[in-house]
Parts: structure tokens; sequence; C-alpha cells
């Protein structure tokens, strides 16, 4: 698509702006990484449907682009400020497990979450603990003129730097109540630029630094491999909403005081919004942790949620639950029983894309990334039976390459509701299918109906009369 300019919502301005690459050689975007002591819960997730959203928008204009995101296995606490303890050591102590080892198996589950959701992955992953000799060289050049050092640490002065706190929306991040007192604090927006090892204690993530031992804080890594890997000045900044009330600032005031100048690294700051659980049950601390194997295990597809997350505006509040999810799932299926049904028609017409509904979709997606107003344009396509099937599924290329739902290779086995503890096998299934069809076209229903009560007793629901033909699920596990 080489469409109508792209406009996006600026955080830093909160302006609606038209994206203009500062090399359109090389479009850069970074995105605020997992923090890898556990596995990353679906609200997680949500932020890098909305990059991978975006980043897919900027390819089809036929820009290059250079895409970073982090691996943070090191320096976030647990109160997301300076208080608390580091997540990777308090779940290595939690396990009493080797906190390296922690850090490979939820980076890996990542990566696959990644891959289950269709998200296409980044030019670079760098991990915190790589670049830990550039933080310590970054915090020296800035301590002199911005930093203090306390008892437990090197801590930045945020009055050192123009607009502190600008991007939050407020001066003082302490109304926000999600910085808590440190003793020394100058002031309570300063954050750790390092944190020292308390006397009698040993990490098993430390370092020697001029301020002594121990480990970055966790906004210094962003700022370091950014510059790193994307320059000091850079396209755009993604991440969650609650990043724009701290570490995004924070970012913010490392970089201004670094090239000693009022730039804030990227030109675009944008935020996805919260995936909202109104149950209250499905939370890292319930028990019933909400990751994507959860979902998977329930029989949903992960595009479907995926879809789920497309169906809102990446600035809206998305609200979980089952219901929608089982709805986005009954959406996707209805889309990939058309396309296999084009596919079976495809005997007319020479395949070509039609402009109308791609001019629609470019609409959407450069109206800072309407996915809502798109989906609709795909529901129109599908149907529009003006256009030979050819040229629909020609056309279905161009919203497969932004939206990234698959929908090119995704098939009805594939999207069949199975949860993860069912023992009957599929090929099982199809077997007493293929036995009840034989049945009902000879009418020996008394036969049907047996093989039917048999599969019952096995769990399988026949969906007789399902206009999508999908012939069986079997029910998701209960609560």
């Amino acid at each position: 698509m080489t469409g109508m300019p792209l406009t996006f919502y600026n955080s830093l301005t909160r302006e609606f702006e038209v994206f203009a690459p500062r090399d359109p050689g090389n479009v850069r975007v970074y995105s605020c990484g997992p923090t890898v002591y556990h596995y990353a819960h679906v609200g997680n997730l949500r932020a890098y449907v909305f990059t991978d959203t975006l980043t897919r928008t900027i390819t089809s204009r036929g820009w290059p682009l250079t895409h970073v995101i982090n691996i943070t296995d090191v320096g976030h606490l647990t109160s997301d400020a300076d208080a608390g303890d580091d997540k990777m050591e308090a779940a290595a102590r939690r396990s009493g497990r080797d906190i390296w080892a922690i850090a490979k198996h939820y980076t890996d589950a990542f990566k696959q979450n990644l891959i289950d959701l269709n998200i296409r992955m980044p030019t670079h992953m760098p991990k915190a603990t790589d670049h830990v000799a550039e933080m310590i060289a970054w915090g020296e050049k800035i301590a002199p003129r911005h930093c203090y050092l306390l008892d437990d640490g090197l801590y930045f002065d945020t009055t050192t730097v123009p607009d502190y706190g600008r991007l939050a929306g407020a001066v003082d991040d302490a109304a926000h109540g999600r910085i808590e007192t440190v003793a020394g604090k100058r002031h309570p927006q300063d954050f750790a630029i390092w944190r020292t090892t308390p006397p009698g204690e040993t990490r098993q993530m430390e370092w020697d630094s001029p301020w002594g031992r121990g480990a970055p804080g966790w906004h210094l890594e962003c700022s370091v491999m950014a510059t790193k890997y994307l320059g000091p000045a850079f396209d755009i900044h993604t991440g969650g909403i609650d990043h724009r009330e701290i570490h995004h600032p924070n970012e913010i005031a490392q970089n201004q005081a670094h090239c000693e100048c009022a730039d804030t690294g990227a030109s675009l700051w944008m935020h996805n919004n919260f995936l909202v659980d109104r149950t209250g049950k499905m939370s890292k601390s319930s028990g019933d942790f909400l990751a994507l194997a959860r979902l998977i295990e329930r029989g949903f597809h992960p595009l479907s949620y995926r879809l789920m997350c497309l169906q809102a505006h990446y600035r809206s509040e998305l609200e979980f639950s089952w219901e929608n999810l089982a709805a986005a799932q009954v959406r996707l299926k209805r889309w990939v029983h058309a396309i296999e049904g084009l596919r079976a028609r495809d005997g007319s017409g020479d395949g070509s894309i039609a402009g109308a509904y791609v001019e629609q979709l470019d609409a959407a997606l450069s109206d800072d990334l309407a996915t809502p107003r798109a989906l609709p344009v795909l529901d129109g396509l599908l149907a529009d039976k003006k256009l030979s099937p050819a040229d629909r599924l020609a056309t279905l290329a161009a919203f497969d390459a932004v939206l990234g739902l698959n929908l090119g290779v995704l098939t009805r086995k594939a999207l069949r509701t199975r949860p993860g503890d069912a023992t009957i096998e599929e090929a099982a299934i199809e077997a007493r299918l293929a036995d009840r069809r034989e049945a009902r076209a000879a009418r020996d229903f008394p036969r049907s109906d047996a093989i039917r009560d048999e599969l019952a007793h096995a769990g399988v629901e026949l969906m007789d009369g399902d206009p999508l033909g999908w012939d069986w699920k079997l029910p998701t596990a209960r609560d």
C-alpha cells in the first residue's frame, strides 16, 4: 500500500501527527520488551500485536524497517520504580533455580508466543545483561551533572533536565502513587541508575561499577539499547500505557542528559491501552494465570486472540472474557470457511487486486491504525460476488500482510475447538463421522444415532446443521 499519509497519535504532544521517517531508507522502531521472570500475560502480549500491526503498516508502504524489542533479564524491580526486589532475583529465590536458566526459559517462551500470534520477529532482540558495560559507561557520562550517590546506589536528579514528566502529562509523578519513598532522594521522581548490592547480600546477577557492586536500574537499559541499535534519534518508541507514567519519562530524562539537549530520543511515542479482566481472577497472583498457553489449553487458536485485539483500537481498553474470545474465533472461522469456498471456485479471473477495498483498508490503518474499521472492509471483500474468487483471494493477501491473521494458510481443522486435556484422537473422530455420514446416506438412522451417542459419550459435540460445516467440536474446559 502506498496511499494516504500515515497519521499516528503522539503521546508526547497529545496530538495526531503525520508520520515522516527521519530516514525513509530505514524506519527505526523500539518496543519495550518483557521482563522474563514469568510467562507473558496475554495483556502484555497485546502490546506486541499492536506493535506488529504498526510495523506491518510501515513496511506495507515500502519503507525498510529496523525494529528492536529488548529482553529485560535484570534491573526491573517489583514496584516498577525504586523500591522492592529485582523481579528476576525474586523469581530465582522462590523457585530455587538458576537465574540465568529462568531468563532463558521465559525468553524462549516469549519468542514462542510471538510465533503463535504470527508476530514478526524484530530485527534485534537484545538482552539487558549483554549490555551492562555500556550501561555503566552511560552512567559515568551523565553522573557528574545529573546524578548523586546514596548508600543504595546512583540516582538521577530529574530537575536537571527540561520538562521532566511531560510525557506522563504531570510534573510530579508522585501524584500517581506509584513511586515509593527512598531515604535520601532529593525529589520523589528521582530514580536509580545503578543499585548497589546491600552489605552481606549476594545476587546471582551483579557487576562491579564505579558506584559499587550491583546491577543497573531498569530504565537505563532501554536508553542504552535503543541508542546502540537505532541511534540517538529514531522514529517511534512503543510500549504499554503504564510505561507512559514512569519508565518512559525516565528514559527521556536519561536521553536528554546523555546528549545534553532537549531531544527525547524518539520522534513519536505510542502507547497501547490495557487489556481489562473485570473478574480479577486471572492475574499472576491469582493462580489462574492468563498466559497464551492457557487460551490454547481451553481450545482457542492463538490467532483468535490476535483478532480479538484487532477488534478494538489499540488506544482503547479491551475487555477480556471467554465469550469475547469465542466470538472472535467464530468470526475467524467464518472467514476461513468463506476463503476455502473461494479456493474451491477459483477458476475465473486473473487475480487482480480490487483497488477500492485496498484503499478502504489503507484509509483505516492510516488513521492511527484504526483496525476496527478495517475488519468490516474484509467482510465486504469476501462477500462481494461482483468480484471473481481469484480477485478476492488476490486482494485478501493485501489484508493478510498488515492484519497478520494468516488467512492465506489457516484451515478449518486448525480452528476446531479442542481443549488440551481432550483424550480422543481426531483421526478416530473423523473415522466415526465418516461411518455416520454413510449411515445417514443409507437412511440407517438407528446406526447414525448410535454413533452420535458414542461420540457424545467421548465428549464430542456434533454440529448437525451448522452452516459453517464445522462438523464437530470438543467443548472447552470449565472453570
